[in-house]
């Protein structure tokens, strides 16, 4: 099973944060294969740039090892992952979901994430 990772589940895995839900955080240790969009690797140094997000380590460096260690694939973006977000209906609109919500649905994935506002869009999300 692939699972796409959404940008806070993965920085709760990785940080062993209590606020990932523990079906969550087994399926995540489990025998699954992790995806994480560039999207948002993007979204996470935008937030790292201006002061939104701290990380223990540099970014290049941080974020690289934890990609390895947790064996997580990154996701890049294709011309069909931008072909489908020029599609969905504006039931939300923060681009870096709306482009979770797209690669989901292109790669026919499960995103893991607690936003509820992916329940509007046909993609199967896993809490």
């Amino acid at each position: 099973m692939k699972l796409l990772l959404d940008t806070h589940t993965f920085l709760w895995f990785i940080n062993d944060s209590p606020q990932l839900s523990t079906d969550a955080k087994n399926l995540l240790e489990s025998e699954a294969d992790l995806l994480l969009s560039v999207a948002s690797l993007w979204e996470i140094a935008i937030k790292v740039s201006i002061g939104k997000l701290s990380l223990p380590d540099i970014y290049d460096k941080f974020i690289p090892q934890q990609l390895t260690v947790n064996e997580i694939e990154i996701l890049p973006i294709s011309v069909a992952h931008l072909a489908m977000v020029a599609t969905l209906p504006l039931h939300h609109r923060d681009p870096f979901d709306r482009l979770l919500i797209a690669q989901a649905m292109v790669e026919q994935v499960s995103i893991v994430s607690i936003d509820v506002v992916f329940d509007s869009y046909a993609v199967n999300i896993i809490w």
